[in-house]
Formats: C-alpha cells, sequence, structure tokens
C-alpha cells in the first residue's frame, strides 16, 4: 500500500500551533475531523466541523480526562490491517470505522517541571493515551499516517500521504515516544526518588546538524542537543558568521566557555584554549587589556586557536584578536564595532551565547569505552580562601593568595598532569597532558621563558608567580622546578605519601604552600 487518501483525522494537541491551519486544510479535503477537548474546541471555533471522540467510541471522556481514547474503537481503527480479511471482518462486526491519520503531540511534561509545579500536577502531565495513540499508528504506517510534529503539517494537509512519508513519520513518532518516556524516568529515578545512578539510565537528544567530518576527516560526526531544557552553552549559541563548525570547534569552544565561566561574575577576563587546553587565561581592567595578557603566555600555540571571554565583546578587543588567525570566538555578546571588525575576517566563527553556563550546576558527565559507558558527576568543585590549608611555614601574602586560587582555577580545565603559573591574575605558564608533574612543571617554565624572549621582558613572569598543580606533587622534583623557575606560592590538593619531604622543600626555599584537599584530575 503505497499512497493512502486520509479520510478520517484524529486530532489531539497539547500544542495548538498550525492546529487551524491544518484542519482547514485536510477540510476543504473532505476529510472527517475528529478530536478531543481542549483540540475539537480550538478547532470548532475556527468554524470546522468536529466529529468528538466520545461519540465515535460510545463512552464519554471521564477520570479528568485521563480516559478518553483508550478504546477499541480509536486503537482498531488503528491497527487494523486493512488487508487483512480477518481484521476487516472484526472492523465490521463491531463497527470499528479507520483512522488514516494521527495528529498527536503530548501532554507538557518536561515545561511542567522545569517551572516547578507540584508533584501531584506533574504526575498529571504524564501522558498515556497520546503514546498509546502514537505507538499503534506508527506500528500500522502501512496504512496509517502519524503526525507528531507540527513542522510536519504540511505532509498532510493534501490528505494524501506515501509510505515513505509514513515511514519516516514513524520513525519521527517512535523517537518522540521514548524521549519522552526518558524524560519522565529521568526524573522519577532523579528528582522524585533521589538517584543519582539508575539502575537503567536512558536520555534522549535531538539532531541538530551533521559535521563536516569528526576529529579526523575519516570520521563522520554530528550534532545532538538534550531533548528537554538547555542550559547556556556552545551548543546553543548563536553563530553570526564564519564558516560552518568543525568537531574540534565545538570541542575546543566547549573547553573554552566552561573555562572563562568561572569567572562570570569577575573582573573582564578571557580564555584561549587549544586542543581543548588553555595556552593562556588573564583577567584584566578592560577586555583588551586582559586579551594581551592571555596572548602573553603562549603567543605561539595561540596562532588558530579558540578564544572565549566573559562580557560582550568590544571593538577594540576585536581589533586585538584579529591581529593574529583565530578560529572561533565565544562571547556573550558583541556590539556592532566588533561586528564590523570580524565580518572582515570571513572565515573567523563569532559565537555568541547570550548567558554563560553555571560552573556551579549539577549533572552527569559520560564516557564511551569499549562495552560499556562511564558516567561520573561533573567536577563542580570549587575553592575559596576560607578552605586553604597553609602547610608551610610562611604564609601566602593576599596577592600570592589570590594568584594561587587564579592558577588553580585555571589547573582544574587543564589536562592532567596539570601544571600552572600565574601572576597578577594572568598565566604565566601551562604545562597540560604530561606523564609526570615534573615535566608539565618544566614545559611551563619552559614557555614562560620563551615568551619573555618574545616580548624583551628581563625575566619571565614565573619569577613571584604562584604556581597550580592539579594533583598532588608525589616527589618534590617538581616543586624543585618550580623554585627553579622563580614560583613563590604553592598550591596542590596534598596527600602523598611524601607530603612532609614537599613540604621541607618549599620551607627550604621560602615558598608559601596551601593544601586544597581537593584533586581536579581532568583526562
Amino acid at each position: 500500500m503505497n499512497e493512502v487518501k486520509i479520510r478520517r483525522a484524529l486530532l489531539s494537541v497539547s500544542d495548538k500551533t498550525g492546529l487551524v491551519e491544518l484542519g482547514q486544510a485536510l477540510a476543504e479535503h473532505g476529510v472527517e475531523l475528529v478530536s478531543t477537548g481542549g483540540t475539537a474546541k480550538a478547532l470548532r471555533e475556527a468554524g470546522l466541523d468536529v466529529r468528538d471522540i466520545s461519540d465515535l467510541t460510545g463512552f464519554p471522556e471521564m477520570m479528568d480526562g485521563r480516559v478518553k481514547t483508550l478504546h477499541p474503537k480509536v486503537h482498531g481503527g488503528l491497527l487494523a490491517v486493512r488487508d487483512n480479511p480477518e481484521h476487516v471482518a472484526a472492523m465490521a462486526a463491531h463497527e470499528i470505522g479507520a483512522i488514516d491519520l494521527v495528529v498527536v503531540n503530548l501532554y507538557p511534561f518536561q515545561a511542567t517541571v522545569a517551572r516547578g509545579a507540584s508533584r501531584e500536577e506533574i504526575i498529571e502531565n504524564i501522558d498515556i493515551g497520546g503514546p498509546s495513540m502514537v505507538r499503534s499508528a506508527a506500528k500500522n504506517h502501512g496504512a496509517v499516517a502519524i503526525v507528531t510534529d507540527p513542522a510536519d503539517y504540511a505532509l498532510v494537509a493534501k490528505a494524501a500521504t506515501t509510505l515513505d512519508t509514513r515511514k519516516r513519520l514513524a520513525a519521527k513518532a517512535y523517537a518522540a515516544t521514548a524521549a519522552y518516556d526518558a524524560a519522565i524516568s529521568q526524573w522519577f529515578s532523579g528528582v522524585d526518588q533521589g538517584e543519582v545512578f539508575a539502575p537503567t539510565r536512558v536520555m534522549a537528544t535531538k539532531l541538530v546538524s551533521t559535521l563536516r567530518y569528526g576529529e579526523n576527516p575519516h570520521q563522520t560526526a554530528a550534532l545532538y542537543v538534550p531533548a528537554g531544557p538547555h542550559i547556556a552553552g556552545i551548543a546553543g549559541a548563536r553563530q553570526i558568521q564564519g564558516k560552518e563548525l568543525s568537531y574540534n570547534n565545538y570541542n575546543d569552544a566547549d573547553a573554552a566557555l566552561e573555562l572563562v565561566a568561572e569567572f562570570r561574575d569577575g573582573p573582564p577576563t578571557v580564555v584561549i584554549v587549544k586542543h581543548a587546553n588553555p595556552c593562556g587565561v588573564a583577567s584584566g581592567a578592560t577586555l583588551v587589556e586582559a586579551y594581551k595578557a592571555a596572548l602573553e603566555c603562549d603567543s605561539v600555540s595561540a596562532f588558530g586557536g579558540i578564544i572565549a571571554v566573559n562580557s560582550p565583546l568590544d571593538g577594540p578587543t576585536a581589533e586585538a584578536i584579529s591581529e593574529i588567525f583565530t578560529e572561533v570566538v565565544c562571547a556573550p555578546d558583541a556590539d556592532d564595532a566588533a561586528k564590523a571588525v570580524f565580518a572582515k575576517k570571513k572565515n573567523l566563527r563569532l559565537l555568541l551565547t547570550g548567558n554563560l553556563p553555571d560552573p556551579n550546576r549539577p549533572g552527569l558527565t559520560t564516557k564511551i569505552i569499549a562495552g560499556g559507558v562511564l558516567v561520573q558527576e561533573r567536577d563542580n568543585g570549587r575553592i575559596a580562601a576560607a578552605d586553604l590549608k597553609t602547610v608551610t611555614k610562611r604564609a601566602p601574602t593576599e596577592q600570592e593568595l589570590k594568584d594561587c586560587l587564579f592558577a588553580w582555577t585555571v589547573a582544574k580545565h587543564t589536562k592532567s598532569n596539570a601544571i600552572v603559573y600565574a601572576k597578577d591574575g594572568a598565566t604565566a605558564g601551562i604545562g597540560a597532558g604530561q606523564m609526570n608533574r615534573r615535566d608539565s612543571a618544566r614545559i611551563a617554565a619552559l614557555k614562560a621563558q620563551e615568551a619573555a624572549q618574545t616580548y624583551g621582558w628581563a625575566r619571565p613572569r614565573t619569577v613571584g608567580s604562584a604556581v597550580a598543580s592539579d594533583a598532588f606533587f608525589p616527589f618534590a622534583d617538581g616543586l624543585l622546578v618550580a623554585v627553579e623557575a622563580g614560583a613563590t606560592a604553592v598550591i596542590q590538593p596534598g596527600g602523598s605519601m611524601r607530603d612532609d619531604e614537599v613540604i621541607a622543600a618549599a620551607d627550604e626555599a621560602g615558598l608559601a604552600m596551601v593544601f586544597t584537599g581537593m584533586r581536579h584530575f581532568r583526562h
């Protein structure tokens, strides 16, 4: 059965967008409209003839609308195989008429949860009849068309459907009910019962776009977003200009935005990222000052990098950024002057996020492994000055303490093993992703020396800096590298079997060292 003429349509929608127009189009083709409750009322108010579902079933809508479509005359009309003699005979015997089209969108469960409704109201917004009709119609897509999205109304407005169309609509319908059930499952296990890790974990995402390729050209890739409410972030950013974003662009831009979001309530701050690692971070009196300080940390790595800022982008900052090749710039907003500057750089992508994500937000992160999925709570741990424990003879000065916390924040977003030197609200050197902590400390110090040579400074910025280590120093060797680089203060988690040895080395060098009691591995 390829083309099917639509003679009877059952409409029952929560979202009335486009409903009247669809009803009018179907009515013009002589389609009988059957409907329920508020949907029937909306169609009648538009002057359309509508048959009540209770008239079709012979039963009134009852139990506050909980029972209205759960009836053989509905599901028989949907599930009957039209060329099966036994099915046809059963329809005739029980006076069941065929239903050729079902238009359903479900009770707004997620929206009800999102607005903080009571548990009772949330439960009442779990749709039962809607998903049942959707699944029945989709199963019998050989004869029945099922529409769950107003965007697809045009596909059925001419009162005839092809098998290919019905197949596509059925696939979309099952995805819709799966996503709906996933949202309900997540609410029950997470919010209602307080389970962090449910016995069965389900989630639903929607395709935003396919990408040119994945991490490498031989890999395919796509961007999906959660089917439910969205948070501020790269996935929902508005692209103002530039070519299509790649998989790596999204990944790096996300890393940059997550880090700059740590400073969303602070002074103007700029983050420069390369391959998901920060290569320069700085705060300043103005955004352009912060950008220049961040760039000076590692101008070599910044070439072709990703930039994120914590405040609206202005013209002077855009001019400064335009002096070197940059792949992507992320900002909450941008003024006309900044947009005009970037308009001259056709390949540069400008992404406006509106808000910055909340670094303290709860949530889970996942990683696919062979044969399974690792799930953990996202790292939203933060440390304040009051949480620190001074373990050396000398306590940090006020400025050293500020630089310690700045470096610690950056280290949290740097791949392990991570070492970050910072001074006066700017990174002085970053070592990331090494197999041992000593090498990370050396690489970070080397980058600071190169920066000093590049900009003609008398000495590298690591002199007088604070140094952060994302995990404890297992030996004193990494600390001694920091001493050689000129660091005067250290922030680290502590907890090593050799803490006493490391503390003694710090005391001997006259360093101030504080323990956080918190680790920030990032693999």
